[in-house]
């Protein structure tokens, strides 16, 4: 199993760990979703919605080929509504495949590194084991109620509270209290790659954010939209 690291995040804290997709999960209420490729693109609650970012291959080095997962490529826009997110149910634990797998279930949100969203729901005094890649990096946030997580000689951890886990094969939550407990799982597989970021461009390296910053002063090579669009918003 694997060890955990205790962190408290404010209620309205934006989670954002480095990815090639920006996920967001609308839980309540009505959003639209628009920007330079999808233009005023409305979704009610609940739904999620999955923005591909920037990818692309490189070269280095007596032609070698090296998979780069920061770049550029085409955007890519998945919106699936709350019925179509797959589910599974079983002895007090409810989960929500919103990506990859769990309890038998996969979702059909493609994405182009292995990724894990698992939004579980546990009745008071169930529990829970969920498969996670020993290699890959993950945590857990909890959204409503308490449990105990990774042992149960661990102190209850409650809702807005963010627990990062280190390297191993899986992750046992039971559910010890007199109500619901609901949190989600996000994981995936390190790109590891360098990594330079500055404002909204994250690339390889620094002199990929000069050239990302210079296309998109010129509106050329993926910003040609951007010149002339204003989000009505």
């Amino acid at each position: 199993m694997r060890a955990i690291t205790h962190r408290f995040l404010q209620s309205n804290c934006s989670i954002k760990p480095a990815t090639l997709f920006c996920v967001t999960t609308n839980m309540s209420s009505r959003a639209n979703h628009d920007d330079d490729d999808f233009i005023n693109v409305g979704f009610s609650t609940p739904r999620l919605v999955v923005k591909k970012v920037l990818a692309k291959p490189q070269h280095e080095g007596d032609g070698a080929v090296v998979r780069r997962g920061i770049g550029r490529i085409e955007p890519r826009y998945q919106e699936v509504p709350s019925e179509d997110i797959m589910r599974a149910e079983e002895d007090g634990v409810e989960v929500r495949v919103i990506a990859g797998e769990a309890m038998g279930v996969r979702s059909p949100v493609y994405t182009r590194t292995p990724t894990m969203y698992l939004d579980f729901t546990l009745k008071p005094g169930a529990q829970m084991q969920q498969s996670i890649p020993e290699t890959w990096n993950s945590f857990v946030y909890v959204i409503d109620g308490e449990g105990l997580f990774g042992s149960l000689n661990t102190s209850p951890v409650s809702a807005h509270h963010l627990l990062v886990l280190g390297p191993g094969d899986g992750l046992t939550v039971w559910n010890k209290s007199s109500r619901k407990l609901r949190f989600a799982v996000i994981g995936g597989q390190p790109l590891n790659e360098p990594v330079v970021q500055y404002g909204p461009f994250v690339m390889n390296s620094q002199a990929e954010i000069d050239q990302a910053i210079e296309d998109y002063q010129l509106s050329k090579n993926g910003f040609e939209k951007a010149k002339y669009w204003s989000s009505e918003n």
